[in-house]
């Protein structure tokens, strides 16, 4: 039997996708360099589009099994657009034109071939919205990999600059051998269940034999630390500082908050339609992962004295915030995706305000200072160039979670909600004291901005791309801090 496909569920991704393929070809042709940077983020702008004329229709879903068309039972299918997809395509696109602002400078001080690096841009964005829609664990595992492998040639794309190519083979490294785990975990779930849709395998480990248990549990553990890998949660954070520093800032932008968003949003479909019945296998596990993550992350981020690392380290203690609702199991799981979805759309804004900063700082500093991104190269820049000060240290008290960053608060206050009403007041306790500890070295940051600087300083003058980008990203702040409610109201109605 044919499978019908439908058109309009797939349409964000099938766009990007035909964007994408025109690009490399118009690039081919010698297309001005302006004119394909202007069509990858039009591309951007008519998938979200997209995706909001979706948001007003019913749920929908494609490549269905077709012997379940005879009405014998519900139908398994592979991609499904309901509000939970929606939602996250929506914070992957706005995230990716943010970053295609961030990258038309990058690409010209560079001299970054634009063709290629839209194309692998827009391919990757066509992988994490696959990922977000995906309902088995075939498409979830050919979408990681769409995301994952046009990001290591992203990061290596400075072809002459050793440090990028170190920064793209750790990343592959580390890429290969979570994609190897993930899928023998894979192989063991469909060993137990005989199942590779999501809505097949959750009926069936609920009553699975109990000689096939440790199987399914082992293999459980196994789908988690491949989707570790791709939140940078610990043990597989090392990629993360030096692929941060080594990449074009625009790149780390986008892992940080595109490609994490993407592998939170995979990471609780498994857990929340695949694997719920053992959530007393994984809700133990999710829960050391989380107080580790976050207690390195934040400790290692006290020692860095420049903005990238900080912001790298900062992104792996952030996971374990994220991560913790998720160690409540089975019990009160809608709740615990709830609060995980809501603290990846408010750090999404907060994380790319900064990195925009960053990236407009290190345009004008790159020929003065060859340690550019030093922490101490920001003193004083209240003084030089106050609006782009006043934006960075609305960032970074977001991200520490303090008034009058409303919206970083009320993300850490729901999470700590979700954690303790599971049941898990242990990790809340620790999620507190790494609270304390990260606002030591985002204070410390924030406070460099308005000390004089000791020596010859230079005004950072971002171009009109990195402007928008920060001033988009500003207002989105001060817009989510004056309501947050509208976040956790639409996550609400989305999980």
């Amino acid at each position: 039997m044919i499978q019908g496909i439908d058109y309009a569920a797939i349409a964000p991704p099938l766009i990007l996708a035909v964007a994408a393929l025109g690009l490399l070809l118009a690039d081919a042709f010698d297309a001005p360099r302006r004119l394909i940077s202007l069509v990858s983020g039009g591309a951007l702008l008519a998938a979200l589009v997209a995706v909001i004329a979706l948001s007003f229709g019913d749920r929908r879903a494609t490549f269905c099994l077709p012997g379940d068309l005879r009405g014998s039972g519900p139908r398994s299918c592979s991609y499904v657009a309901d509000d939970f997809t929606l939602l996250f395509q929506g914070i992957v696109l706005g995230a990716a034109v943010v970053v295609v602002l961030l990258s038309l400078q990058e690409i010209t001080d560079s001299k970054t071939p634009v063709g290629e690096y839209h194309f692998l841009l827009l391919a990757a964005v066509v992988g994490a919205l696959t990922l977000v829609a995906a309902r088995d664990l075939v498409l979830l595992v050919v979408a990681l990999e769409t995301l994952s492998l046009p990001v290591f040639a992203l990061a290596a794309l400075r072809r002459y600059d050793g440090t990028a190519s170190e920064a793209a083979l750790k990343l592959f490294l580390v890429s290969v051998v979570s994609t190897a785990i993930m899928l023998f975990g894979i192989s063991l779930v469909y060993g137990a269940t005989g199942a590779m849709h999501l809505d097949r395998i959750a009926p069936a480990l609920s009553k699975l034999p109990a000689d096939l248990d440790p199987v399914a549990a082992a293999g459980s553990v196994l789908v988690l630390a491949g989707f570790a890998f791709k939140v940078a949660a610990v043990p597989f954070h090392f990629w993360a500082p030096d692929v941060y520093q080594g990449s074009p800032p625009p790149v780390a932008a986008f892992l940080s908050v595109v490609s994490k968003a993407a592998g939170f949003a995979g990471l609780t479909i498994v857990l929340a339609l695949g694997l719920p019945s053992y959530g007393h296998v994984w809700g133990p596990v999710i829960a050391v992962l989380a107080a580790v993550t976050m207690t390195v992350g934040n400790l290692v981020a006290l020692r860095q004295r420049t903005a990238i690392r900080l912001l790298a380290w900062s992104s792996v203690a952030q996971s374990g915030y994220m991560l913790a609702p998720l160690a409540v199991g089975e019990d009160r799981l809608p709740e615990a995706v709830a609060a995980t979805t809501a603290y990846v759309a408010l750090y999404a804004v907060m994380n790319l305000g900064a990195f925009a900063v960053v990236i407009g700082f290190r345009r004008r500093a790159v020929p003065l200072s060859p340690s550019w991104d030093t922490l101490d190269d920001y003193r004083g820049l209240a003084r030089r160039s106050p609006h782009v000060a006043a934006a960075l240290a609305f960032f970074l008290i977001c991200l520490a979670g303090l008034p009058p960053g409303v919206m970083g608060l009320f993300a850490k206050v729901v999470v700590f909600r979700a954690t303790v009403a599971g049941g898990v007041t242990w990790l809340a306790v620790v999620m507190a004291i790494n609270t304390v500890i990260g606002l030591y070295y985002y204070l410390a940051w924030a406070v460099r901005l308005f000390t004089p600087a000791p020596g010859p300083s230079y005004d950072p003058a971002p171009g009109l791309p990195v402007r928008t980008a920060i001033a988009a990203a500003a207002a989105g702040a001060v817009v989510l801090s004056v309501a947050p409610q509208i976040v956790l109201q639409t996550v609400t109605q989305a999980t």
